[in-house]
């Protein structure tokens, strides 16, 4: 990431009174009020066509006057941070609280038969692109591949996606339970496990400085964590505010987003900071009523924005720890999840209608239907048992009960892959069969 342009010191008295006109004149307000919902950094503002008529500089000190106007301050341990509610913010906040969190209209968005089905697809899909941001290699089809049928991962980056799958499973279990020391351990030894160069800093805070957080693209230090001796402190901190409601009210979406940043911040760990501060922020809002969270795939989201991503990392720090960038991405991240979510949904709800055909054939059940659509749609797809187990979330006999009885229909044959495991693949006569059975049907 190029190196970011230091803002210039916008706290001096000649700038904040040639600055003062522009917080009272109305144009130049909705102005500021729109750059503030964007929450932009200076290096936006200087060259935004606004500066044509205005210095750069004065703007940048109205903008900044605002934004202390209503500031809200935190404090983790010797450092203070700050953040606003924009109006973007608080618009958005309020439409996540009624989707995602809401108990009347959000519940009708997934319907009760298929929320075991969508739920294990999102915990693959953010295991996955968790695992990416952090330099996985692999594509998501070969991901979900291994995923649904159980395979042992045989790279690093496949054992990362299998460690992130498994956290994920299981901050699920324990999502109404308060965070702990202990619980923190568990969760980054569980999602670092056979990942690090050395196995003994799996479960282990940090214990010296050499730590840096370098950018992937250029190599340069992004961030100097604070001094390991400070840890206990810090975390101690981060662990009350995730546990308890403080007496200033933090609206629990904005606090999810601190956490995540803090996590980023403190890098408690070695290695897996990033992986384990996504995984905090999801186990936070699931602790807090956010139901729909379990259904969202946020860091498919991050891994197409990695350098915004970044840079709201390093914008909250360079500026003065106004976390107000951090959150502003993470709720538009949050947002652009859920409206991909109920894209996904419309998507499997017309595909459900596509294979109602194929649920009118005689002696064929729901789940049978969904495989011939799948064969009919792939010609080339190879199944196993395991496959099928995952993908409809059954038992090994079922999923097996289901294929044979396809074999014995004739849709469906059996084949030796090697001298241990056996596939199911398109039969020579599905086809036919198939056009026989439509056609009586119609």
């Amino acid at each position: 990431m190029k190196k970011i342009e230091k803002a210039p010191d916008w706290n001096r008295k000649d700038l904040i009174k040639q600055s003062l006109h522009l917080l009272i004149d109305k144009e130049s307000k909705l102005l500021i009020d729109k750059i503030n919902d964007k929450y932009l950094y200076w290096t936006k503002i200087k060259n935004h066509i606004a500066t044509k008529k205005t210095d750069p500089k004065i703007l940048w000190t109205a903008i900044k006057l605002s934004r202390m106007l209503n500031v809200k301050l935190l404090t983790f341990g010797k450092y203070i941070f700050n953040y606003n509610l924009t109006n973007y913010m608080q618009k958005e906040l309020h439409n996540l609280d009624l989707h995602i969190g809401g108990q009347l209209s959000a519940k009708n968005l997934i319907l009760p038969d298929d929320k075991e089905r969508y739920l294990i697809s999102s915990i693959m899909e953010e295991a996955i692109a968790s695992s990416q941001i952090e330099g996985a290699i692999t594509t998501r089809k070969n991901a979900k591949i291994m995923l649904k049928k159980g395979t042992s991962p045989k790279t690093k980056s496949e054992q990362m996606i299998v460690n992130n799958y498994l956290t994920i499973k299981q901050i699920v279990e324990i999502q109404n339970e308060d965070i702990t020391k202990e619980k923190l351990l568990q969760i980054h030894k569980l999602i670092t496990n056979r990942t690090l160069d050395d196995s003994k800093d799996e479960g282990t805070l940090r214990k010296n400085n050499e730590i840096k957080v370098i950018d992937a693209t250029d190599g340069k230090v992004a961030h100097i964590p604070p001094n390991y001796t400070e840890l206990p402190e810090l975390l101690s901190q981060l662990f009350r505010f995730f546990n308890k409601q403080e007496n200033q009210f933090v609206h629990p979406i904005v606090k999810a987003c601190i956490i995540h940043f803090m996590v980023g911040f403190i890098h408690p760990f070695v290695d897996g900071n990033g992986r384990v501060a996504r995984a905090l922020f999801y186990w936070y809002l699931l602790k807090n009523g956010y139901w729909l969270t379990e259904y969202l795939s946020i860091s498919r989201l991050i891994v197409k924005s990695k350098t915004q991503y970044a840079k709201a990392f390093k914008y909250t720090e360079i500026d003065e720890n106004d976390l107000s960038y951090f959150i502003t991405y993470n709720i538009k991240t949050t947002v652009l999840a859920f409206e991909s979510l109920k894209e996904y949904i419309q998507r499997k709800i017309n595909e459900k209608k596509q294979y109602l055909h194929f649920q009118k054939i005689k002696d064929i059940n729901e789940r049978q239907a969904l495989i011939l659509k799948w064969i009919n749609d792939e010609p080339d797809i190879l199944l196993t048992v395991k496959e099928i187990e995952n993908r409809l979330n059954v038992s090994n006999q079922t999923g097996r009960n289901d294929l044979l009885k396809l074999v014995k229909k004739q849709y469906l044959q059996l084949i030796e892959i090697d001298k241990k495991s056996k596939a199911f693949c398109k039969n020579n006569n599905f086809d036919k069969i198939l056009k026989k059975e439509l056609k009586r049907i119609k």
